[in-house]
């Protein structure tokens, strides 16, 4: 596929509208900065001065701070706020792998789990298909979930007491009809085309970039990573031609290095 997007950069609101984005709010920018941060900690004047480039009011970050604090996302630590609820720390795992797949190569095995246990809590069946999501498996019929075993880490992060049972198997019949059932390939690859289409391919130096300009990166970077984590990390047999990821990785990359470059210079060590 043709690197796309060489032409005039959109205005922030055009780029909303193309990537079908709302403006973010103060509680979706804090995240998807410490989502992006190793480790995810930033100093609270680091993340006022991050949303105030989103036009949002420090009144209003600060509020926000505190609600996540509350709910547990947050803790505040000696003027900075880490990271710490289970939600998003799995987004970020599933994150970390959309931008480095964990793939291996792959002998045409699935890997294949059955939930044998009906009768769990509501949170315990959502927790248990968050895990299998976040791994990128597909649910086939209720309580059956498989993928291509072509993951280095091929099993979900389960509790240890989890109602599940494990098998290897090899299905029959055409396996890229398989592939096409348990995921939409073809909304995915156009979805991928068209961020790349809209999204600048050069994020350039946001230190030096007026406010509109990293809002807009900001949006891109977080359209594309919002696609990452829902890339099957198919073995290449079973994708359809074009497969987009592989570059919309290099863009996301490309944005995370001059957003990195940016909270540097709000937050110095």
């Amino acid at each position: 596929m043709q690197e796309r997007n060489t032409g005039r950069p959109q205005s922030h609101p055009q780029l909303l509208e193309a990537l079908g984005l709302r403006p973010l709010s103060a509680r979706s920018v804090v995240a998807s900065v410490l989502l992006g941060t190793h480790p995810p900690r930033l100093s609270a004047a680091a993340l006022v001065e991050l949303c105030g480039r989103f036009g949002i009011s420090g009144g209003t970050t600060r509020v926000a701070l505190s609600r996540m604090v509350a709910a547990g996302e947050l803790v505040a630590e000696d003027g900075h706020y880490r990271l710490v609820g289970k939600a998003l720390l799995s987004r970020q795992r599933a994150q970390d792998a959309g931008l480095e797949p964990p793939t291996r190569r792959w002998t045409g095995d699935w890997r294949t789990a059955v939930v044998v246990s009906a009768g769990r809590a509501a949170a315990e069946r959502v927790e248990l298909r968050r895990a299998f999501t976040d791994a990128r498996f597909a649910e086939w019929r209720e309580g059956v979930w498989l993928r291509p075993d072509n993951l280095r880490r091929p099993t979900p992060a389960l509790s240890a007491d989890a109602p599940v049972r494990w098998l290897t198997a090899v299905p029959d019949g055409d396996r890229t009809v398989l592939a096409g059932e348990l995921w939409d390939l073809r909304a995915w690859s156009a979805r991928g085309a068209a961020l790349l289409d809209a999204a600048p391919a050069d994020p350039g130096d946001l230190v030096a970039a007026p406010p509109e300009r990293a809002a807009s990166v900001f949006a891109a970077a977080a359209a594309a990573i919002s696609l990452l984590r829902t890339d099957p990390l198919l073995p290449e047999p079973l994708l359809p031609p074009d497969w987009p990821a592989d570059q919309v990785r290099t863009r996301y990359a490309a944005y995370l290095n001059s957003i990195q470059t940016l909270i540097r210079h709000l937050s110095p060590p």
